[in-house]
């Protein structure tokens, strides 16, 4: 057996790399369905937009509502409780909970190793717990297939002067990174495009003769609210009638564009722009958010530009897609930290050039401004810290319901873009079977002709090729969800959902109401006793416990 698959491996590593794409998967972080053009969005997004028209795209995708549970499923194919990431970066003494990538699973990265492809990664990795004195890294990129990291190990951070910044095994400042020094303001998504753009130029030059694997893992739109002031200015005004006319505006455009059922009941947007006391404040927190968008999207066309240069963006495939929806934490917007306005001069000491920012929140910013957070502090510059809201993450996730945390469709949704002039026969188009951040693994697997090893969990997803094709997916079995208690199952046109651990099922039928506003639950027992029972079933067998009941288990680490 170990002879054949030897023989299997060393058949794929052969192929020619023509015969296999490039593959690069773009994550962005912290961002509802609705946020980009190409899915109803008003904030500037033309490279998306245009990878979209050239691309297909789909309607139902979706992550697992929370930042590492997403990147452990993407990364291995496999629900984030099989992977060892069932809740955060904690150890809660369960395997499905340690709070980091076990070795029973396999990344992208590792899977595609023995295929020929050299793997790089530019971003938040977010997989493994963050320590300060990084001295345990069996779980860093490198240790896990990549042969290039430029990124944070950590899953917050700020965007002027991230914690735990890294460049392969070793932690780094923005002052003392020795490869990459830009001209202007450094800038974490900035950082994170620049340095996915030296990866793929030093490929070409080093390995032509190979494909490669690239995940691009941006940290924008997740707080703090932090942008360039030249991005920000774009949007200067923009929200300044609050949430319910850009909320509507989104409608309308999703209409046109043909993925929004105009039988679907809307609910209406759960701000009261009304009751704001500070609106110059509150616009002004969807303006910076707006133009972190906006730059992850610059940055994004700076990589296919670098493909059209090579001439390799034919025989790329891109994927786009967001790790949670919008988020509903009102980080930095309760009690007032610091002035509300910038003093003229530093207020505190400046960092040193190899002084390690250790901090998700810093007290302080490289150049020795404090902390500033509040009502009133205006969002952008490096020393505030400060979420967008609810208000604005409802409008994020129009017309869908919940948040980032929840498992009904504003939590879950994510546009994915895939764009791959060689091999999508469809462009401009939109895919409307369901689908999983499990079935990325499945469709690198295939595009490479990768074999997988059985020794590990068995990838739980499917390969999106078909529908590359115009084929429909044959899945076979219903998808599941499961974070802090937050429970789903999506099994054809019918979806099952509850809020917490003690909460009750509701029933929606997602063909005919796909923003959850008709609970069919007490109509179709039979449908909720039948799909409770697939819920428990694929529990058990995946070791998912109820949320908290691991309490006396936690490990300090």
């Amino acid at each position: 057996m170990l002879r054949a698959l030897a023989f299997l491996f060393l058949l794929a590593a052969m192929a020619p790399a023509a015969d296999r794409p490039n593959i690069i998967i773009i994550l962005a972080d912290d961002m509802g369905y609705s946020d980009i053009g190409c899915y109803g969005g008003e904030i500037k997004t033309p490279h998306l937009d245009a990878l979209a028209a050239n691309g297909l795209r789909f309607t139902q995708f979706y992550n697992t509502a929370r930042c590492c549970p997403t990147r452990a499923s993407l990364l291995t194919g496999l629900y984030p409780h099989q992977a060892g990431v069932g809740h955060m970066m904690g150890d809660y003494g369960l395997p499905q909970y340690q709070g980091y990538l076990n070795n029973q699973c396999l990344t992208i990265a590792e899977a595609l190793k023995p295929v020929g492809y050299r793997s790089y990664l530019a971003g938040k990795w977010h997989v493994t717990p963050y320590r300060e004195k990084g001295d345990t890294k069996e779980n860093w990129p490198l240790q896990r297939g990549f042969d290039r990291f430029f990124g944070t190990i950590h899953g917050a951070g700020s965007l002027f002067d991230p914690n735990g910044l890294t460049r392969d095994n070793t932690f780094i400042t923005p002052q003392n990174d020795p490869e990459y020094q830009p001209k202007g303001t450094w800038y974490y998504t900035d950082a994170i495009s620049d340095n996915t753009v030296k990866f793929i130029t030093d490929h070409f030059k080093d390995h032509p003769e190979k494909p490669f694997f690239h995940y691009v893992a941006y940290t924008s739109a997740h707080w703090p609210m932090h942008a360039l002031p030249e991005d920000i200015a774009k949007y200067e005004g923009k929200y300044d009638e609050g949430y319910a006319p850009a909320y509507r505006a989104r409608l309308e455009k999703m209409k046109s564009l043909g993925i929004l059922n105009p039988n679907w009941k809307i609910p209406d947007p759960v701000g009261d722009w009304s009751a704001v006391k500070d609106k110059e404040w509150e616009a002004a927190c969807m303006e910076v958010y707006a133009a972190m968008v906006d730059n992850m999207d610059q940055g994004i066309g700076r990589i296919v530009a670098c493909l059209k240069e090579h001439k390799q963006l034919d025989n790329t495939l891109i994927l786009y897609l967001q790790d949670n929806g919008g988020c509903a934490e009102g980080l930095g917007r309760g009690q007032q930290v610091g002035p509300l306005k910038r003093p003229e001069k530093p207020d505190a000491t400046p960092m040193g050039r190899d002084e390690l920012q250790t901090q998700m929140i810093p007290q302080k910013s490289r150049d020795g401004y404090s902390l500033r957070q509040g009502p009133g502090v205006m969002p952008g510059p490096p020393e505030t810290y400060i979420a967008y809201g609810r208000d604005w993450a409802n409008v994020s996730n129009t017309p869908f319901r919940e948040y980032k945390h929840w498992v009904h469709e504003g939590g879950i949704s994510t546009p994915l873009i895939a764009h791959w002039p060689k091999g999508i026969q469809r462009t401009n188009q939109w895919a409307a079977d369901p689908g999983h951040l499990i079935d990325l693994m499945a469709t690198c697997l295939d595009l490479a002709k990768a074999p997988y090893p059985t020794d590990k969990i068995p990838v739980e997803g499917v390969s999106l090729n078909p529908a590359f094709q115009g084929q429909p997916l044959d899945r076979g079995k219903p998808i599941f969800f499961e974070h802090e208690g937050n429970r789903a199952v999506r099994n054809g046109e019918w979806k099952l959902v509850a809020k917490g651990v003690n909460g009750k099922w509701e029933l929606y039928h997602i063909a005919q109401d796909r923003t959850e506003m008709n609970n069919l639950a007490e109509k179709h027992p039979d449908k909720v006793k039948s799909m409770a029972a697939q819920y428990r079933a694929w529990a058990k067998e995946r070791g998912v416990v109820p949320f908290g009941s691991w309490r006396k288990n936690k490990k300090s680490r």
